[in-house]
């Protein structure tokens, strides 16, 4: 009986060390993806990461792209619409980030709900000489419904493997130091391809 009891002790000292650390061995690189304290109050980590879906978007000229087709770099999915006020502020933070970490392979994808395509999004590029971003419109919202979207702004962190890491819901100034200092460590220097 003792034996017994024993035997039960360490199996639950040994459950509970392995229910310990195993958030740590799991998921190593998530803790890259953990703001400093009130450095980004916005962002809302998705624990365990999961992988995103596989609806179409497209660009202005009408070509269809995929997530999958930015696998290999981190992706920075925003979702915004030109009749949204927040959005409408938060794009030249996102066109500044763009130009900020560009070739640090991430990618920042602003992707459009508005009905009327390509043309609303072109003319407001323009108007508000937004250079650095290219115009992606989700038809139908389909995209924006496979990842669970519930409003706008909303941008979901991807790392290179394709799965969402975080979101962020609302808008945020992506152009603050401390906010481009976290999305470059926690998308692009912690995420390599594989050989």
């Amino acid at each position: 009986m003792l034996r017994f009891a024993f035997a039960a002790v360490i199996f639950v000292v040994v459950v509970w060390v392995i229910v310990a650390i195993y958030p740590r061995l799991a998921s190593v690189e998530s803790e890259k993806c953990v703001p400093a304290a009130n450095a980004f109050a916005k962002f809302f980590p998705t624990q365990p990461p999961k992988p995103v879906p596989s609806e179409a978007f497209f660009d202005g000229g009408g070509n269809e792209f995929t997530l999958a087709d930015y696998r290999g770099k981190g992706v920075v999915l925003n979702f915004w619409a030109t009749w949204c006020a927040p959005c409408v502020r938060e794009m030249p933070a996102l066109d500044r980030l763009q130009a900020k970490i560009s070739g640090g392979g991430v990618e920042v994808l602003t992707v459009s709900v508005d009905r009327g395509g390509g043309a609303d999004v072109e003319k407001f590029y323009r108007t508000n000489r937004i250079d650095n971003l290219p115009i992606l419109i989700d038809r139908g919202e389909a995209l924006l419904r496979g990842l669970g979207v519930k409003g706008l702004p909303t941008t979901v962190l991807i790392d290179a493997e394709g799965k969402e890491i975080g979101r962020v819901v609302g808008a945020a100034e992506w152009d603050e130091p401390k906010i481009v200092a976290f999305v470059r460590g926690c998308l692009a220097a912690a995420r390599t391809p594989k050989a």
